[in-house]
This record gives structure tokens, sequence and C-alpha cells, in this order.
């Protein structure tokens, strides 16, 4: 069976979509997936699977409005799939899988469980807050699956993308190697500056040999990281390392390896930004990271990952994959936490007092 699944998104939601979708191409040998998506997320499906292939395109872009959308499914319908799930069930995708319904295609798409999260978050008469169903279990859902047939909950992904000559971190370096991913999309979900600042010189005090990359930022964030790299020396960008890795890549054209994508070229999956920080976060004893993509992207890599949470919660089911609980740092004696699903609703106090986390017991967890 040739099956299209359909997921745009947000990195951090496509990046859950990772680790079920190997585990149940593995036990489906003889079903041909391919996803759907932005061009930038191959690099999270490159050989996860023999039969997982990458579709990368643009609808924001390339395809916009429903004409553009129209034109988008002609061109997947010669692709004469069997069966279309949409994995993102937005308005774009519920157009988008309008067009294959119509035309007879089998149809299913995820079940967010909109009702629950709007329960858990209500601004008055908030309800008991209950454990939501995970996104990799709406994954499965979608997909006809079930946590107790694969392995959702206890095993994480080992992504082949990371072995080979360039991850070497670890090995030439003993030092202690944290990752830190201080920003997010969404205020809610960002631990105060001053405050991350304070973890980064209290980590150096009690580990003066500590090796410290940071991840992520644009604009003024990106500043603030460069601030930061030029005010200790043990702190280095993941954006800088990462090139380097690009690089070295290039001259060694020897470890270019073949990518299974559909739409890009080795070159394209080899030489993104995302590609080498996957493989820099492989090499990393912990990760600090706030509610973010960057959280699901160490948690493919098998890395540990020590979590910031504000106005979201872990249950609201965006826990990175095989990530423990224990590892989550945030304030439980606060009633209105959780008050948005994503982060991205004002505080309902005014004060964001579910960050005010002192930074001791940050780095507390982070060195356990």
């Amino acid at each position: 069976m040739k099956i299209l699944l359909i997921r745009f998104s947000a990195l951090g939601d496509v990046a859950m979509m990772a680790p079920v979708l190997r585990d149940y191409a593995l036990k489906h040998p003889d079903y041909d997936l391919t996803v759907l998506s932005k061009p930038f997320h191959a690099p999270l499906f490159d050989d996860i699977a023999p039969n997982v292939h990458f579709l990368g395109r643009d609808p924001k872009r390339d395809y916009n409005g429903i004409r553009g959308l129209y034109r988008l499914y002609r061109e997947l319908h010669q692709m004469h799939f069997d069966m279309v799930i949409d994995m993102h069930d937005v308005l774009r995708t519920k157009i988008l899988r309008k067009f294959f319904r119509v035309h007879g295609y089998p149809v299913r798409h995820i079940d967010k469980h909109r009702s629950l999260r709007r329960k858990i978050t209500a601004r008055e008469g908030k309800k008991q807050l209950q454990r939501l169903p995970t996104s990799f279990e709406n994954y499965l859902e979608a997909l006809g699956a079930s946590s107790d047939e694969l392995r959702v909950k206890s095993e994480r992904i080992k992504s082949p993308l990371v072995e080979g000559e360039n991850s070497k971190l670890k090995t030439q370096n003993s030092k202690l190697s944290i990752g830190i991913a201080p920003f997010a999309a969404h205020q809610g979900k960002i631990y105060p500056v001053e405050r991350m600042e304070k973890v980064i010189e209290m980590l150096i005090e009690k580990s003066p040999e500590c090796r410290i990359i940071l991840f992520g930022g644009g604009g003024k964030e990106r500043e603030q990281m460069t601030a930061w790299a030029e005010k200790y020396s043990n702190v280095e960008l993941a954006s800088t390392l990462s090139e380097e890795l690009r690089v070295k890549s290039e001259k060694c054209p020897a470890d270019k390896k073949q990518s299974n994508s559909n739409s890009n070229s080795s070159l394209f999956t080899l030489h993104s930004s995302l590609y080498y920080e996957l493989q820099l976060m492989k090499d990393l004893d912990v990760m600090l990271s706030m509610d973010s993509a960057n959280m699901h992207l160490a948690s493919l890599m098998g890395t540990r990952v020590v979590s910031i949470w504000g106005a979201t919660h872990p249950w609201a089911g965006f826990l990175g994959w095989g990530q423990s609980e224990d590892d989550c740092v945030q304030r439980h004696d606060l009633k209105c936490r959780p008050c948005s699903i994503y982060g991205n609703k004002p505080c309902l106090r005014g004060d964001m007092e579910c960050m005010n986390i002192e930074p001791s017991k940050v780095v507390e967890q982070l060195l356990k």
C-alpha cells in the first residue's frame, strides 16, 4: 500500500512524527510511506526506514490559496497513492484532503483532542489537570496503530543521520558537553534571559572545563547568544560549529551518502544546517531546552533533555520522545498552569510567575 502522510507545521511537531513513523514503517515493510512537509524538514526522515520517503513542498510559498492547493493536489494525484492521512488537521490540509476525498481516495486525519485541550487551559472553571494523549499517540491513532503495538513509550529512535566520520565531538573531547536552547517561538515558553545567563555562570563554576553549545535563535535572540559566547570562553554557537562541519564535509566526498528523499538530492540533506545541528546534539551529554523544537530534535538523537515548562505543561502531550518527566523543571504550585497549549496566549496573572524558577534548580537537574 502506498500512503501519503501530510504534516507541514512547525519543526517540533514534524519531528515528533519521525520515531512513530520509523516503528510503524519497520513493522509494515510492505507499506510505502511518503511524508509531505516543508523541504527544510527532510533530514528528520532521512534513512529512518527503507520504506519511508520524503516529499518537500511549501504550500505558503508555492501553493497559496485554494487554487494553489488544488495544483498541489494534481501533482500528488499523479503519484497514485492508495491512502492519504492528514497528520496536521488545519484549514490548509483540510482543503487538500477534501480534494482527495472527492476524487475517491480513502482519507484519515489526526485527532488533536482540541476539546480536552480547551478544558485544561480554560481561564475560568478550569478542570482538574489531566494527562492528555501525547502527539505520538495521536499520530499512531491516525495510522491505525496503538502504543501497545509500537514502542512509543519506551525506546528512543537511533537515527543513522549522525553515524560516520563527522560525529566525533565526544571522542575528541571528554569534557562535559551541554547544549542549551534558550528560546522558543512564544514568550510563554521562554525562561528569562537573566536567569538563563545565571544558569550558564553556575554551570561553568561547578564544571570549569565544561563545553556549552547554544542552539536556535534568530535576530535579537542570536545577538544574545553571540554576546554570551563572547563573554564566556566555555560557550560556543551551534550555528558556527555546524557550518564548520558542513565545510569539512564538502572537503571529504567519501563521507557523503545518498538520501532517500523523493524531492531533494543528497546534497540538500547533507548540506542543510539542520542536518549538522542534529549531529551536534547527538554528541551532547545533556540538552537544556524550553518546550520547543530543540527538545524534540535532541530527543530524536537519543540525548537526555532537561526541559523548562512555564505557561505550557508536559501533560498536554508534547514531552520529547523517550524523555522523563523527572527532567521537566516546572512550578507545580500554580493552579493557573497550563494557561496555553502552545505558550502563545497572554499570562493570566500578568507576571509570568510560572517562570520564576531558581537557576540553581535547573543546574541541579542538569548535573544529576
